[in-house]
């Protein structure tokens, strides 16, 4: 009943738009009961929040960045009807302890049809994922779920069996209409790709950092990567030091940023209309009389993109504050893009920088659970008893990639 295939463009692209638009990204209803049962549960959903993402007629813009990647679409029964699509991608990361790098295979944008669940389909497309990785030599796959979406995570931890590994931190903050003021104390340095990879290469060597890409050097120098950014004081004289792949001797502060409007679009469904009625309030106050510099943000129950903040990290006993200012360039930045309503961060839940990220809590997630597998026994020589899986985290720094938004 169920068969699993490679995706092909040209036969598949507007079936799998069609899927898409009808699944959200957020904790999944179980649909598998009779007919009026289902039909009652998704109008329940329908009036809560969800989040629908639009990719902007690319299935493949959240893989196709890695040089090894994949989607895979199940259908259905003798019509072969499209009923769900999963992607993967292959990559090497650091372990965060030694030198060692692992090659992983990350899986994400599981979709089944809302009346297709429970019938063994989402199983199915991770087992084509974990199979098509295997062979390609990954020896651990992992995906990544909010914490709310209890669905997803049994999938994975139950039938499939996964184990909880990491739970960063989504952070979001809303984009304002206006620019937030930068202090004049601190002076933000634009570093070019090379001056950046040597700057990165210091302060995130393979052993103080988990999921860094062996290929970051060629990530800070693609084209959505808008910029590294070093900020420190005023007083010091970093600069010239910078630009010769030093670390900063005085507090500092660096952040890359990636623009992932291009990519992808996000749109919330499901809210009160008294909330959508009190931001569309807002908003027109804020453009009548934009000299009040009302708090009011764009609109999220339209199309929307983000821009993600990654790589992350601090230094000195100013080092919070730059970051502050870091964020606030990025949320500027965001302002002169009408295409971009947020700017988002993941860290680690005990990384020093999530203390200086500002937030809205209720954009946000405290929780974004990473689930793991071994896939393959080691292949470097490492012993047996040095899984990944069971050793304590080696460090409290996490790399999340942009790429794979």
């Amino acid at each position: 009943m169920i068969r699993v295939r490679e995706f092909e463009m040209e036969k598949d692209l507007k079936t799998v738009e069609e899927l898409e638009r009808r699944c959200d990204v957020g904790p999944m209803v179980d649909v598998g009961g009779t007919k009026k049962e289902n039909e009652k549960k998704e109008k329940k959903k329908k009036k809560s929040l969800s989040i629908f993402v639009d990719l902007l007629g690319d299935p493949l813009s959240q893989v196709r960045h890695c040089p090894d990647h994949v989607m895979l679409v199940a259908e259905w029964g003798e019509k072969k009807e499209m009923v769900g699509v999963i992607r993967a991608c292959i990559k090497m990361v650091t372990r965060g302890k030694d030198s060692i790098y692992v090659k992983v295979a990350y899986i994400l944008g599981l979709r089944v049809s809302p009346h297709h669940r429970r019938l063994g389909i989402g199983t199915k497309l991770v087992e084509g994922a974990e199979w098509w990785s295997a062979a390609r030599g990954a020896e651990y796959a992992y995906m990544a779920t909010d914490g709310a979406n209890a669905a997803s995570i049994n999938l994975f931890t139950g039938r499939l069996a996964y184990a909880r590994f990491r739970s960063p931190a989504l952070l979001a903050h809303p984009v304002h209409a206006h620019r937030l003021p930068l202090s004049s104390s601190d002076t933000v340095l634009h570093l070019p790709p090379r001056a950046a990879a040597a700057l990165y290469e210091r302060i995130f060597p393979p052993s103080a950092v988990e999921f860094l890409p062996a290929d970051f050097p060629a990530l800070l120098s693609h084209p959505l990567t808008i910029g590294t950014f070093l900020a420190v004081p005023s007083s010091s004289a970093a600069g010239a030091g910078v630009a010769a792949g030093e670390v900063p001797a005085t507090s500092f502060a660096v952040m890359s940023l990636w623009d992932s409007t291009r990519v992808l679009r996000l749109r919330v469904a499901g809210a009160p209309a008294a909330a959508r009625a009190a931001l569309a309030v807002l908003r027109a106050v804020d453009g009548g009389a934009p000299w009040l510099r009302v708090p009011s943000v764009r609109d999220f129950f339209r199309p929307f993109g983000v821009y993600l903040m990654y790589g992350l990290h601090m230094s000195g006993r100013e080092g919070p504050r730059l970051m502050r200012r870091l964020c606030r360039v990025a949320h500027n930045a965001a302002v002169s893009d009408g295409n971009c309503a947020a700017v988002v961060a993941e860290v680690g839940p005990g990384d020093p920088v999530r203390a200086a990220v500002p937030y809205w809590k209720r954009f946000s997630y405290d929780e974004d659970v990473w689930c793991m597998k071994r896939l393959l026994g080691h292949s470097d020589g490492v012993g047996v008893g040095d899984d990944w899986l069971a050793a304590q985290p080696a460090t409290e720094v996490i790399f999340v990639d942009p790429r794979e938004f």
